[in-house]
């Protein structure tokens, strides 16, 4: 297996073209299919996960489609396929996506009149869909599972005849939901968020759509800022009027003294006021569970204490990141304890380490990948295993870091 061993600039200097927002791109994209490709979908992402969804909606015949370690096409593609009258496909993925939950989306497709049925356990891929003419109507769903499965069943029902979702439980990842409405609204939907109820109107006008920057992928450069308080680094496309809920890292940064200041280039990462290591602090992540690999590592990193919580979604991603933290962490002799199903925290226990290098295993995911690497600056030649997952959302991340000043070196396990 490749492995790349990592040694940090005393100073990172860098201005980096960060990639556009796969978020983004996949509703965009899917919304241009469903009007029939005549919006068009400028700077999408260029990445494994739109790659996937490109591929896939161009396949009109149907047949296998595999969407490997892509949650987002898994779950969009259900929808969309369900619509498309007279054509079937089996969906399927990797190994972990057939432990990745879709029960919540299927049933509530189903109710639109959907055909879908599943091929192993049940709850799960893989799936076999047949398109056919759905209706529209309104409809309950739990909103404690995946804001995807939201997301997809909005996304349709413009097409099938409007209706409503009414979300019940805990909501987790509101911000993507209202981010789905405003990439909608934006290709000429009519979509209403009003408490727990969304209310969709009928059609699409199909307006072009530009994508913006991926606020996610500006993680692990806050966290590069805070470890390296002297950088120069700006993050160009990013904007203060973002419709992504990771923006929150602005907020985030803050904390910390980190101040974001935005101009027609970008985002320029101010730290001449920053504060480092003090009192403890509490994070809700509920908003922004991809914020939380990297603020989870950069805190320890910092030696800040801190409890950290609205992390359930986390098991069910590329990997339970929850559990991938507490093991690589450990690595870096940080005790992180996993208070239960939701939360996290870590109150300065340490134990010894070996005085070599550590070997952080990203466990097949791009976030954990991308969230330790800025732990080169605290140990020199870290080492990232299998560090290619990065293409999943962010391709160009270890060229960007030689940008900044990073010395890279491959080997081979």
């Amino acid at each position: 297996m490749t492995e790349y061993r990592l040694l940090a600039p005393q100073r990172a200097s860098a201005t980096v073209a960060l990639p556009t927002s796969k978020s983004i791109s996949n509703r965009a994209l899917m919304i241009a299919a469903l009007c029939g490709n005549t919006p068009h979908v400028m700077r999408p992402a260029l990445c494994d996960d739109t790659a996937v969804m490109i591929d896939a909606l161009s396949k009109g015949n149907g047949g296998l489609i595999n969407v490997g370690a892509a949650g987002t096409a898994m779950r969009f593609l259900t929808a969309y396929f369900a619509t498309r009258d007279g054509v079937t496909v089996t969906l399927d993925g990797i190994e972990r996506m057939r432990q990745r939950p879709i029960g919540g989306l299927v049933d509530a497709l189903r109710s639109l009149g959907a055909r879908i049925d599943y091929l192993g356990q049940s709850g799960y891929p893989p799936l076999h869909v047949t398109g056919t003419a759905l209706h529209g109507g309104d409809l309950v769903m739990d909103g404690n599972v995946s804001s995807q499965f939201v997301s997809a069943v909005m996304m349709i029902l413009p097409v099938v005849g409007g209706g409503s979702v009414t979300l019940t439980g805990d909501i987790v990842s509101m911000p993507y939901i209202h981010m789905t409405a405003a990439v909608m609204n934006g290709m000429g939907g009519k979509v209403d968020i009003n408490g727990r109820r969304i209310t969709v109107g009928k059609g699409y006008t199909g307006d072009d759509y530009l994508v913006e920057a991926d606020w996610s992928a500006a993680a692990p450069w806050y966290a590069l800022a805070a470890l390296l308080p002297d950088s120069s680094l700006t993050l160009q496309g990013l904007t203060a009027d973002s419709i992504q809920g990771d923006a929150h890292l602005v907020e985030l940064g803050r904390t910390l003294g980190i101040a974001t200041r935005f101009d027609a280039q970008g985002a320029t990462l101010d730290t001449s006021h920053f504060i480092g290591c003090c009192c403890s602090c509490f994070a809700d992540m509920d908003s922004t569970p991809d914020l939380a690999p990297s603020w989870a590592v950069l805190l320890c990193l910092l030696e800040r204490s801190f409890r950290m919580t609205g992390l359930r979604t986390l098991h069910l991603k590329e990997s339970d990141r929850v559990e991938a933290l507490r093991a690589e962490l450990l690595k870096l002799g940080y005790v992180l304890k996993i208070e239960s199903e939701d939360a996290i925290s870590w109150y300065g226990e340490r134990v010894a380490v070996s005085p070599e290098p550590p070997v952080i295993n990203p466990h097949g995911d791009h976030r954990l990948a991308m969230a330790f690497a800025p732990a080169a600056v605290r140990f020199p030649g870290l080492t990232i295993s299998g560090p290619d997952v990065v293409a999943k959302s962010y391709p160009s991340y270890w060229r960007h870091l030689k940008q900044a000043g990073f010395t890279i070196t491959t080997q081979q396990a």
